[in-house]
């Protein structure tokens, strides 16, 4: 059965009315072969034609991103999906349907029906076909009535085509383009800061850090607890933390700061019931998000690369707006319904002038309008942007008010890129702002830490580091911690806490639940002190120990301590310390007995000699550098202890001779060659005891036997070669300390320091020790080993008490039998060469290997 083909009633008029002509049926097969063409084109275009979603790629970003787009940028872009839609669509009926239908034009008009046609036919050259009558095989078919031409379908395609290309305007024919094009330009600005290397980066990390900033339950527990503090018990806060800012200290009421109290919270220490809330992991995961947000902000804050491209792309898009508004309002008005066509086609088809219909002129100009409505506020939108990039300072963000409602006072404002960021998040939503404040907060952090010490640390471990310290207490050393852990005052019986390299540390009230705490060692550490505990120490603390890289490293705290008795400072200070006001407060120390300071001061500070009423032992060990003014010495009546360590001194201070209370004097490391003012220390009725070693001293002065008062002596690494006899009569001595020297005989006057109880000559040149030597029986500790000695005599086993002997590095080849009548002498304080110890008998080897 033959398909029923459409003829269009242009065409219809060149059928004639008998279907069985040859012409007839040729005619019909031809319209009906490319009737079905015209079809499968229009389903293969169909078929190819590019969906909407295929557009997605030019706005597509990732879905978190979306908190960075503000009410505005959403807006517009559903505005650009309206327009899409337009292009999208005037596009397609450009494909799928006819563009434009002409038909000739008469050049004389004529009176009748019949005159046109056969004018329109004279004019073709062409006999007139009479009309089609009905017959019984086609009775459908009927008479057709107008004007007549003899163009067939392939000369009216051709003149549509060169109608379309020349007489219709350009904005008809293109404006769907435009559309599509101006709308992908404004998707493509509307998302261009996401795609960009240089701020997607930064955009990603942002996004990845907040997000995990918002879902971590640290976040939750921070500022839950805030919110559930009631307002009474905020404001009894905020008084406290105002009164505990400052801390008086001196005579004359001044105030000095505590380090930044108003930004330590009262409760700082974690409650342990709410411990549980958070476990291990989150704690780590919480710790390494701060760490994160520390390292973005300091790379985000260097630029605003963000900004300027959010303010470009927004410019462009204004631009664009004002372009499209411009042209299109001037060009719209061309897209008419019906066009003159005039085009010098006369030889081809016999008609020079042409009346065409653009079929969709009617509906482009309605999608026209429409556009321009929705590019206006599309546009107008742009420009409340640029209006709010401009008037607000988006290149700082201040956390005023999330620092007024969560109570942490010490969230940091921020700038650039970072500000820009926050300040497009709370145009999504405030909240993610307020919980990512959190951890921009020290405090925060503090606590964080605080909660994963307290987790790490439990009273048990604790308990396991607890040691005796040289002072005879029981010691808790921490070294290398992020913090102090609140367990710590849990062990009671702690006597001595030593905190080695520990940042931000916090002492809190609860310290006094310590109540035998008496020694605190602060050994580079940072420290923070809450008012309450800070009375606890004023009370109870006895010694305190500073180590220190910097001067403001050192507790201002510290110099209300009015119970402290001993006072150790080890760091660098400025060489003219007594004009420093921090020391100027050391008169308020009202207890200290002792004060050692390991430093390169250049002379003794003013704020030491304001304690030297009460001060007993001063203790300063200077690192080379030279001490000059000692004047200040002649204050200290009651001294007793006085060293002066590597203070580059070539003589004896004489105000040391001034300090009738002394009773023991190290100086050690110095620059000493002679001591012939040795004789003044007569006058020193209650010294005794004398360090001059690690010197350059050459010879004892004989004035040394005046010093009849002396119970230990130390001239140890010196260049002493010639020991005095004289030295022997100070026979109240107990310690003789003379090694490492150039010493190669000992005096037979040894004998009578019957007191005698330690005497070393090790590293000398003695070749033979006098017997008078043994005739001291209280002798404990003898020490004579790297010498020349060759021979050593019987009689030392009249040292009945002795216990550590060292012969080692000597000229023996055999020791004396007598040695087994040293019955405190073992094996463990022999120190002897191993083949040389196998030459004594063995009854006397078991004696000494026995306990």
């Amino acid at each position: 059965m033959e398909k029923q083909a459409y003829i269009p009633q242009g065409v219809q008029k060149f059928i004639t009315k008998d279907p069985t002509t040859k012409a007839v049926k040729e005619c019909r097969l031809e319209l009906q072969d490319r009737t079905e063409n015209i079809i499968i084109v229009s389903k293969d275009n169909q078929r190819n034609m590019i969906p909407v979603t295929e557009f997605r790629q030019f706005s597509e970003q990732q879905p978190a991103f979306r908190v960075l787009k503000p009410w505005w940028d959403v807006f517009t872009d559903y505005l650009s999906v309206a327009m899409l839609m337009i292009g999208v669509f005037g596009c397609t009926l450009q494909v799928m349907q006819d563009k434009i239908i002409c038909l000739p034009k008469r050049v004389q008009p004529s009176q009748n029906h019949s005159s046109v046609s056969n004018a329109s036919q004279a004019v073709a050259g062409t006999t007139p076909l009479p009309p089609p009558k009905p017959s019984p095989t086609n009775p459908a078919t009927v008479e057709m009535k107008g004007l007549k031409t003899d163009l067939d379908l392939q000369q009216y395609s051709f003149i549509n085509q060169m109608c379309y290309e020349r007489a219709l305007h350009w904005y008809a024919k293109y404006f769907p383009y435009l559309v599509l094009i101006h709308t992908l330009v404004f998707m493509l600005c509307s998302n261009f800061w996401f795609k960009f290397p240089g701020s997607s980066s930064k955009i990603e990390h942002f996004i990845s850090i907040l997000g995990k900033c918002f879902d971590s339950p640290w976040t939750t527990r921070a500022l839950s607890e805030v919110s559930g503090e009631d307002s009474e018990e905020k404001d009894n806060r905020k008084n406290n933390m105002s009164r505990s800012n400052t801390i008086q200290s001196g005579p004359e009421g001044s105030l000095v700061n505590s380090q930044s109290l108003k930004s330590i919270p009262e409760k700082f220490v974690v409650d342990k019931s709410t411990a549980g809330a958070l476990d291990k992991k989150e704690g780590e995961q919480a710790k390494a998000l701060f760490e994160k947000v520390k390292k973005f902000r300091l790379h985000v804050e260097e630029g605003d690369i963000l900004y300027a491209m959010y303010v470009r792309q927004t410019v462009l898009k204004v631009i664009k707006f004002l372009i499209i508004i411009a042209y299109n309002s001037a060009l719209v008005s061309r897209v008419q319904f019906t066009v003159d066509c005039n085009v010098d086609i006369q030889d081809m088809t016999g008609y020079k002038n042409f009346s065409c219909n653009h079929t969709m002129a009617h509906l482009f100009s309605k999608l026209s309008f429409c556009y321009l409505c929705f590019v206006s506020i599309y546009g107008l939108t742009c420009l409340y942007t640029l209006y709010w990039l401009f008037y607000r300072s988006l290149r700082e963000y201040s956390f005023e008010y999330v620092r007024q409602e969560t109570g942490i006072d010490d969230i940091p404002d921020v700038k650039n890129d970072f500000a820009f960021m926050l300040h497009m998040i709370d145009q999504y939503d405030p909240l993610y702002s307020k919980r990512f404040a959190v951890f921009l907060s020290e405090v925060s952090e503090n606590k964080l830490k605080q909660l994963n010490l307290n987790n790490e640390w439990t009273p048990d471990k604790l308990r396991q580091k607890l040691q005796t310290n040289a002072h005879n207490r029981l010691e808790l050393p921490l070294i290398m911690l992020s913090g102090l852990p609140d367990t710590v005052f849990e062990i009671t019986e702690l006597q001595s806490l030593k905190l080695e390299i520990i940042k931000n540390v916090m002492i809190p009230a609860t310290i006094a639940q310590l109540d035998n705490l008496q020694e605190l060692s602060l050994h580079q550490c940072s420290v923070k002190i809450h008012s309450a505990a800070l009375s606890f120490l004023k009370e109870n603390l006895k010694v305190l120990s500073v180590k220190f890289d910097d001067m403001r490293e050192l507790p201002l705290w510290m110099y209300g301590l009015r119970n402290l008795e001993e006072l150790y400072l080890v760091g660098s200070l400025s060489h003219d310390i007594s004009r420093n006001v921090t020391l100027e407060s050391l008169r308020d120390l009202k207890s200290l007995k002792i004060l050692s300071i390991k430093s390169n001061v250049s002379k003794i500070p003013q704020a030491v000699v304001d304690v030297s009423s009460h001060l007993q032992k001063m203790c300063i060990h200077n690192d080379g550098t030279k001490l000059v003014m000692l004047n200040n010495l002649k204050k200290m009546t009651n001294l007793t202890e006085l060293e002066l360590v590597h203070c580059d001194l070539e003589r004896i201070p004489h105000a040391v001779f001034s300090l009738l209370s002394l009773q023991e004097l190290d100086l050690k490391e110095n620059n000493l060659k002679s001591i012939e003012e040795i004789v003044s220390f007569q006058h020193l009725r209650k010294l005794t005891v004398l360090k001059l070693w690690h010197n350059s001293i050459t010879y004892i002065p004989e004035h040394i036997k005046k010093l009849t008062s002396l119970e230990r002596l130390s001239f140890s690494h010196n260049k002493i070669e010639v020991l005095p006899s004289h030295l022997f009569l100070c026979n109240k001595i107990r310690y003789l300390e003379l090694s490492y020297n150039d010493i190669r005989f000992i005096p037979p006057e040894i004998g009578v320091l019957q007191s005698l109880q330690y005497f070393s000559i090790t590293c000398n040149k003695v070749e033979s020790l006098p017997d008078e030597l043994y005739f001291c029986k209280k002798l404990k500790t003898l020490k004579i080993g790297k010498n020349s000695l060759s021979v050593l005599s019987p009689k030392i086993g009249n040292l009945l008490v002795l216990s550590y002997l060292d012969v080692k590095g000597n000229h023996f080849e055999i020791l004396p039998p007598e040695l087994g009548d040293c019955r405190a002498l073992k094996r463990a304080g022999l120190v002897v060469e191993d083949a040389l110890f196998e030459t004594l008998p063995s009854d006397v080897r078991e004696q000494m290997k026995t306990e």
